[in-house]
């Protein structure tokens, strides 16, 4: 096997993980063990997977409330991320924060938040700190089109751009707020409004191809890694519902056709021999952690008011 055979592997692998993982999810769902709503990233894995492989381990990244996919590939525990939904004791926060706030910070995965736009200018602080401390490392600020909307975007890539700190802006562009297609929210290009900013970008648009965004990663890095930001904008497409486990094509606000446009492009779906031999081991992995949440203690009273600042 060559070393570029190996690599694909290891990111088809953790790829079909999250996958496998967010299925789980939708099983379980109906049975209301799951304790808080879940925004479901199946259709984007190849952006996080791509992503993470390319960072080091202790350059941290600072995510949203559809964060299952960049939990996994940055390295987060699968048991406590289980536990966590179900409300439990064993949660990576004790059940308290649920899917929307995922966050393992010993492997560089950083508070994710269900405010849209919240968590990009924590990173932009974060850059500045490594910055001060001359350290190396990176963050990376992970949002979805929408969030470009918000003010607190723009106001951070003005300060990003005036204290030339090291933060890798990254785009998930689904094309959708919720419903709302982005060509009726937006009046300009992320790349291009970046310029203005002093602010140099790229927008890719093979978002299913896992070894594209890990390479459009690294040349992003590369610059991040001299001392300014990077605004990288990955073009993806999401399958299920904005949030909940169902499809959500009867609404009328999107056509299949676009979704079954991506999955004939998806390796998920298309690569069905390395699908079968990975899913048996990836399915114990899966059956472990959810027997660990499972077995994880709820939480009571004496937990109301830990932790609670």
């Amino acid at each position: 096997m060559t070393d570029k055979e190996d690599l694909y592997r290891r990111l088809f692998r953790t790829a079909l993980l999250i996958r496998l993982v967010e299925e789980r999810i939708i099983e379980l769902y109906p049975s209301d063990r799951i304790q808080s709503p879940v925004h479901l990233s199946i259709g984007q894995e190849g952006v996080a997977v791509g992503v993470c492989d390319a960072l080091n381990r202790d350059d941290l990244v600072f995510a949203t409330y559809r964060s299952h996919g960049f939990y996994i590939a940055k390295g987060g525990p699968l048991g406590p991320m289980f536990a966590e939904l179900y409300g439990r004791l064993g949660g990576i926060s004790k059940g308290k924060a649920g899917s929307m706030h995922l966050s393992a910070p010993e492997a560089g995965l950083m508070g994710s938040s269900a405010v849209v736009a919240s968590s990009i200018p924590h990173a932009v602080g974060a850059a500045l700190s490594f910055k001060r401390r001359g350290d190396g490392r990176v963050a990376v600020a992970v949002f979805g089109d929408g969030a470009t909307e918000e003010g607190v975007y723009h106001e951070s890539l003005n300060f990003a751009a005036l204290m030339k700190v090291p933060v890798l802006f990254i785009c998930e562009d689904n094309g959708l707020a919720v419903h709302s297609f982005r060509h009726v929210r937006q009046s300009y290009r992320l790349v291009e409004h970046a310029a203005t900013f002093g602010i140099r970008g790229r927008r890719l648009e093979e978002g299913w191809d896992m070894l594209a965004v890990r390479q459009a990663t690294l040349d992003a890095l590369a610059v991040v890694r001299t001392g300014v930001p990077f605004v990288l904008e990955i073009a993806t497409g999401r399958y299920k519902e904005h949030v909940g486990v169902a499809d959500d094509f009867h609404f009328g606000y999107r056509s299949a056709v676009d979704i079954n446009a991506w999955k004939a492009r998806d390796p998920l779906i298309q690569e069905r021999a390395l699908v079968a031999e990975l899913t048996p081991g990836v399915e114990r992995e899966i059956a472990t952690a959810v027997a660990f949440a499972e077995a994880s203690p709820a939480p009571g009273r004496a937990e109301l008011l830990t932790d609670v600042i």
